[in-house]
């Protein structure tokens, strides 16, 4: 959730419960809803929502029921559970994975919602289509397989759909672009010790894409304007695009949301933003860096859809698939409906 008060830096606060971060029931809401069991292993968005059953979160509750039977268990210990935001994303993601697949065979949910990290930390630090990521998909196929393993223990196979799915791809970095650099020059600003003090201006940046926002009044639009003239012919920018473009790119406007801001910046090939308001404006990015954050519509940025087990047929290949379509189409196979969505269900896939 992006945070805003006049003149100040914009910040994010990642941590805020679902119901702050949420604008519409999501399907494990509408699962709970009808009395379905549901279960979450870190999961994104999903801080406190009051419709999960049995959870081991992002950042685990070491008090909560899943970390106390995994520590009777022996699965992890009291310390890591204490500790476990700060341990390697390699033991997190083992530990995520055999929680997981405890949760299927204790207590068997109607619908389980299972994230893993390393993938997306290794990319970031050493780039796509390296051999390090190539090795860290290996080993995630190995978490896949524990949680099939799970799902047959459990006696759950001919009940059981699974959908394996990704929520970007990934893009090398070579350069990093700092917007706030190029505001602080231009007086929009203001940097004391390599920190922002003053804001009238400020980028927020999501990697390949960033987006503006303009803290202090500007009922003329003048600041917006000036922002954008600062940015024009900037290295690493490939577009500065207006609200009036927003919708084409499925942003709402700016009246209607707090979050989007007045200008909406995309990336170069090979270059990413960051928040960094210090000069120079344009620096290399540590050798094999990666990122996502880029426009849906670049090729790289295209992700992972499988689907198998029940309600499935088989041998079916999709062109592509739209993240908003998954939602919809899981809530078909568990009997449900979600209503006045933008996605719809992928009946090409089901049987």
């Amino acid at each position: 959730l992006l945070v805003r008060q006049p003149g100040v830096a914009p910040r994010i606060e990642p941590w805020r419960d679902k119901a702050g971060m949420g604008r519409a029931p999501t399907l494990y809401d509408i699962a709970h809803g009808r009395g379905l069991t549901t279960a979450q292993v870190d999961w994104v968005a999903i801080q406190n929502p009051g419709t999960i059953t049995w959870e081991f979160a992002e950042r685990p509750d070491p008090k909560g029921a899943i970390a106390r039977e995994l520590v009777a268990a022996g699965v992890v210990s009291d310390e890591d559970v204490q500790n476990f935001p700060g341990r390697n994303i390699v033991y997190r993601d083992h530990v995520w994975t055999q929680a997981a697949a405890h949760i299927i065979r204790k207590h068997r949910p109607n619908l389980m919602l299972f994230h893993l990290l390393n993938l997306d930390s290794t990319q970031h630090r050493y780039g796509p289509a390296t051999h390090a990521a190539t090795s860290v998909m290996a080993l995630l196929d190995t978490h896949v397989a524990e949680i099939l393993r799970a799902i047959d223990d459990a006696g759950l196979t001919a009940r059981t759909t699974v959908f394996v799915v990704s929520d970007h791809g990934f893009k090398a970095v070579k350069r990093q672009i700092r917007p706030n650099a190029q505001f602080a020059r231009a007086g929009l600003l203001t940097v004391q010790d390599g920190k922002v003090t003053k804001a009238d201006v400020y980028s927020v940046p999501e990697a390949g894409t960033a987006l503006v926002y303009v803290t202090s009044r500007d009922e003329s639009g003048k600041l917006a304007a000036r922002a954008r003239t600062v940015l024009e012919g900037m290295e690493g920018i490939d577009r500065i695009i207006e609200p009036k473009d927003y919708a084409a790119l499925g942003l709402p406007q700016p009246a209607d949301s707090d979050q989007v801001g007045a200008l909406f910046l995309t990336a170069k090939d090979g270059y990413a933003f960051t928040a960094d308001p210090n000069e120079p404006a344009v620096v290399n990015a540590p050798p094999g860096s990666g990122s996502h954050g880029y426009v849906a519509s670049d090729p790289d940025l295209r992700a992972l859809f499988i689907a198998s087990g029940r309600g499935i047929r088989e041998g079916v290949t999709l062109d592509a698939v739209n993240t908003i379509d998954i939602a919809p189409t899981a809530a078909t196979l568990l009997a449900l409906e979600l209503k006045d969505v933008d996605g719809r269900v992928l009946k090409e896939i089901l049987r």
